[in-house]
Formats: structure tokens, sequence, C-alpha cells
């Protein structure tokens, strides 16, 4: 494979892969594990519920490890921590922010004061060229296949459509479970991935062991979206429990999601009681499931360590 594009010259990393930041499944010993085997790994900010913790993680990481990491923050006003989140990143110095949900101009401006890069999660050309003028280091291209809240485009149209339009980095988030997808990928002109759902079942990961069978257990045709989490759109794991709650808001959930004058904090709300639903299926055995995962589960075949699969999508 082509080891050396512009996201590992920009890292510093050996392969131009991103462990992606999964909401209650990332953590230190996962990061750590993924910098180890010559790539970088990002931690969702709200993974902590507070700040000290967030501090915690990011100093336990930097001492474990000499490797690259990031964070990834929800910029938009959901995310009540945010600012607080950003600072942290910041007087820490982590390696890159992932801004998602929102206008990363301010993070931007305070993570290049501190010589922190900006990775910008984008699902169009509009967005990537505005994000491109606001000083973003690369894009994260969310494509049609990506795990969890996914773009309207396939990485065939959306890749392309972005290295022939921007000057920085594109890094396709979506599509990759195999060394013939990475490959692909790069192919097309992405300067790197960015992979989450393949490091789920892994010996490192601390989700439940049941999460981690179901990610062994089915594949890519068990994946269906759902906006019951979140309020959009997001992939989740077809589970006995999912067909019986279905998958859609009722219409008066849709109502409330559209109003001019509700949809803001009933979207906050759907996302609020949704992450709750999410994190206690990733951390207890329970017949309630909801699992979050990408198609890419397709080629998760039995729980092994970060370093294994990192050795399968590089050949090495």
């Amino acid at each position: 494979m082509q080891k050396r594009t512009s996201l590992t010259d920009l890292l510093g990393i050996k392969y131009p892969i991103i462990m992606a930041p999964m909401f209650l499944v990332s953590n230190v010993n996962m990061t750590v594990a993924a910098s180890n085997a010559g790539i970088t790994g990002c931690i969702p900010a709200l993974n902590y519920r507070t700040i000290p913790e967030l501090k915690s993680a990011i100093q336990e990481i930097k001492e474990k490890s000499a490797g690259p990491f990031g964070i990834n923050l929800i910029v938009n006003k959901s995310n009540f921590l945010y600012k607080e989140q950003l600072k942290t990143c910041c007087d820490l110095k982590v390696d890159y922010i992932i801004t998602s949900l929102g206008s990363p101009e301010e993070t931007i401006k305070m993570a290049h004061k501190a010589g922190v890069k900006v990775f910008c999660d984008v699902v169009n050309l509009e967005y990537a060229k505005k994000v491109e003028r606001l000083g973003a280091d690369a894009l994260i291209a969310v494509n049609k296949e990506a795990g969890g809240h996914f773009g309207p485009m396939s990485y065939r149209e959306l890749i392309p459509l972005l290295t022939q339009n921007c000057t920085i980095p594109v890094i396709s988030a979506g599509g990759v479970g195999s060394k013939e997808e990475l490959d692909q990928m790069l192919t097309i002109g992405a300067a790197g991935v960015s992979v989450g759902s393949l490091f789920i079942a892994t010996l490192e990961s601390e989700v439940s062991a049941s999460y981690k069978e179901a990610c062994v257990s089915y594949g890519a045709k068990d994946i269906v979206a759902s906006n019951k989490l979140s309020g959009s759109q997001c992939t989740v794991i077809n589970t006995p429990y999912v067909q019986k709650i279905g998958t859609q808001q009722n219409a008066f959930q849709q109502f409330l999601s559209k109003n001019k004058s509700f949809k803001k904090w009933f979207k906050a709300f759907t996302f609020y009681q949704g992450m709750k639903k999410f994190e206690k299926a990733a951390l207890t055995a329970t017949y309630k499931t909801v699992w979050c995962a990408g198609p890419s589960i397709e080629h998760v075949n039995a729980i092994r360590s970060v370093a294994e699969i990192v050795a399968d999508l590089t050949d090495e």
C-alpha cells in the first residue's frame, strides 16, 4: 500500500489511518494502541462528563504514547461544554481537533494560536470550501458509507469532488473495512481514511461483550439508519429490539423536530435521550440494545487487538 501521503506527513504517522472518534467507544487504551501501531486515534470530548476527566485522559495518553492523537468536538450550541473543552485541548496541546456539527471558525482560530491542527467534518463541496477558507488543515469527508452519522454522497462521488476543488488533504470517513478498500480510497485521491466500526470489537475497547459480539455476528446487510437516537439519521445494528421499536420518529416527533419554535429544544432532548439509551446498551448487557455501527462490520470476524486490525489494513 502507499504509506506516505499528505496525512502521514501532516501528523508524522506511519500509515494514513485515523481511528475515528466513536461516542462511548473510543478510550485511552485504544488511542495508545493506535499510536503504537503506527496510526492515530481520536476521542470524542463528550466521552468524558467533566472537564477534569477530559484533562486526565489527555494527560494519560501523553504519558503512555509519543504518537499524535486528537479530540473530536461538537461545535454547535447543543454541546454546553464546548468552550471549556476547546480551551482544554489548546492548553494541553493535543495534536489535532476534529470538528463536527457546526461552524469551526472559533475552534480554528484558537487552536492555531496554540499550535493545534483542525480537521473538519464535511459532507459536500460547499461546506468544504467554507472551512478551507477559514483555515482548516484537512477535511474529513463523511460519506454515505460511514457508520454513525453519515453524509448524502457516496465516497465515489465525494472524494474526487473535494480533491479536485480543494487544496487541503481530504480524509475519507466511511467505506473502509479492508486493505483493498483502503487502497481504493488512496487511489481515488484521499490522503487517508477515518475508520471506526472495525475497532469496536477490540481487546482494548471497554464496551460490553454483547456489543462486541454483535459486531462479529452481524454484517453490512444488518445496518439500518435510524433518527431516533439523535434526531438525525444514524446507522445502527438491526437487532430484534430495533426492529420492534422501529427506526423513524413518529408523526408528532417529526412535527416537533421541524417546528421553528420547538425544533432546537426537541433535537437537544432527543440527542440527550438517545445518547443515554446508547450508553446503557454499549456498557451493559440488556435486551433493549441500540448499538451504533457501520457497514464495515462486515469485515469483523473476531474480537482482536487494535494492532492486529492495523496489520490487516496495511498488509503488515
